[in-house]
Order: structure tokens, then C-alpha cells, then sequence
């Protein structure tokens, strides 16, 4: 059984599966609006809204702890100087899923993640 298990395992092991959702929420940070299958997007989304949060939060440590997931100092500086001032007023809710169908190639349900404006 299951219960009070969160969380997909998307047949890979743990630490590719954190690097693989770690750079999801890196790409959409960067570029802010990315595609990807549905299931990794999901996951994905949490790291993503919880990078925003830490970056409103704006202390040197919020600070340090995003750039421990994140991995890339420009992305980080971004999220600290543009993107949390974007988000000041709002409360969560930082990303939107649209679901775009599925792919032509196995069928896999893809979705397209984007930063809400």
C-alpha cells in the first residue's frame, strides 16, 4: 500500500529524479515558460513555487538554499531581483499547467508550465 507516500518515481532512481525535477524548475525559471511531459511538470511545479517563495523571502540564506538546487548563479539573481518582485503581492499560485495534448511519438500527455504574469 500506498498511503502517505507523495510523489512520483517516473522508473528512475532517486538522485537522476531530483537532478531531472531540480533542472525542470532551473529551465522554467530561466525561460519561463517550458514543455514537458504532464507527470514531470507536475512534480516539478512545487520545486518551482517553492524557489519563488525563497526568493521573496530574500535573505542571504533563501539566498544559498536556492542556489544549492537551482545550480546556476544567473538563474538565481533573476529569481531574486525580477521575479520576486513580480510576486511580492501574491500569495502562491506562481505557475499555471496547460495541459497541450499528446505526443505524436509514444502518446505521452505533455503540458506546457508557464510563470503566471
Amino acid at each position: 500500500m500506498r498511503h502517505r507516500i507523495a510523489g512520483r518515481k517516473l522508473s528512475r532512481l532517486t538522485s537522476h529524479r531530483m537532478a531531472m525535477y531540480h533542472n525542470l524548475a532551473a529551465d522554467l525559471l530561466r525561460h519561463e515558460k517550458i514543455k514537458t511531459t504532464e507527470p514531470k511538470a507536475k512534480e516539478a511545479r512545487s520545486i518551482a513555487e517553492k524557489m519563488i517563495t525563497l526568493g521573496k523571502e530574500g535573505t542571504l540564506a533563501s539566498r544559498r538554499r536556492a542556489l544549492s538546487i537551482i545550480g546556476d548563479k544567473k538563474v538565481v539573481d533573476k529569481l531574486f531581483d525580477d521575479l520576486a518582485k513580480r510576486y511580492a503581492d501574491r500569495n502562491g499560485g506562481y505557475v499555471r499547467l496547460l495541459k497541450i495534448g499528446n505526443r505524436l511519438g509514444d502518446g505521452a500527455a505533455m503540458s506546457i508550465m508557464e510563470l503566471v504574469t
